[in-house]
């Protein structure tokens, strides 16, 4: 009786612990990581094995072959660069400047740099879905329940969404797949992102896709694309433009704000 009452003491000095239940979302969420993680093991597989793939001189080694199929299949080319392009961009994979130098190669700037856009657009929507579902919602919600400059910093982004969103897209400050990534990690919604995506990649596009139409000549004379036509004055002043428009909306409310003050 002594060793009975004296576990019942210690059961009431130290009641047990509820087992925490994970809840019927656990599995479901656990299920959301699944594409962020295949995307994940792809990218680092790609970044390794197909590096010297997906390079201008393997595209200059099999251009006649992909002219020849080109040519033959008009339709089933187009549909399988598209998909290959869009398969570059959502596993992030290296190539993507190369893949838009083929479109203009094989199609054409016109309607060369309209598979390009499609890919791309398709490939980096797939990429922002995937990581929006693993970590956009939680982390957007895990950012505001901590404050601190962290949420500050998301909370002006909110309030420059459009325009931080095209920026990132025209300006070569942010690589195209962590444009892709900071959208969904901050749960940015997907018709933002879609607009924001399909207008702001069109400069760059056009003026790669222009390149690659060109590179018949650059084979035959054994050269390298010259990518030097982004400092020419006809080109670098419209984007300087459009950046400017993208800053002027953000400049006028920042004024606003601190006249209100």
């Amino acid at each position: 009786m002594g060793g009975f009452g004296h576990v019942r003491g210690m059961e009431q000095m130290h009641p047990p612990q509820p087992v925490s239940d994970p809840g019927p979302d656990a599995p479901k969420s656990r299920g959301r990581m699944i594409p962020v993680l295949v995307i994940g093991v792809v990218a680092v597989l790609g970044a390794v094995f197909l590096r010297d793939s997906l390079t201008f001189d393997a595209l200059a080694q099999h251009r006649e072959a992909l002219i020849a199929y080109r040519d033959a299949h008009y339709g089933l080319a187009v549909v399988a660069f598209v998909a290959a392009y869009v398969v570059i961009v959502a596993f992030s994979l290296p190539g993507a400047t190369v893949a838009t130098l083929t479109g203009g190669f094989l199609f054409g700037l016109f309607p060369g740099v309209f598979y390009n856009l499609a890919g791309a657009t398709a490939g980096a929507v797939l990429l922002f879905l995937a990581a929006r579902a693993g970590f956009g919602a939680g982390l957007a919600a895990k950012i505001e329940m901590q404050g601190g400059k962290v949420a500050r910093l998301r909370a002006a982004l909110a309030a420059n969404e459009w325009e931080v969103l095209f920026l990132m897209r025209v300006t070569p400050i942010v690589p195209f797949f962590m444009a892709n990534l900071i959208p969904a990690l901050l749960n940015v919604s997907l018709f933002k992102f879609v607009v924001t995506t399909a207008l702001g990649i069109v400069p760059g596009a056009l003026v790669l896709t222009s390149v690659g139409s060109g590179l018949g000549g650059v084979f035959a004379s054994g050269g390298t694309p010259d990518f030097g036509v982004f400092l020419e004055p006809y080109v670098l002043w419209p984007i300087i433009g459009l950046v400017a428009l993208g800053l002027l909306p953000m400049v006028v409310r920042a004024l606003r704000k601190k006249g209100e003050l």
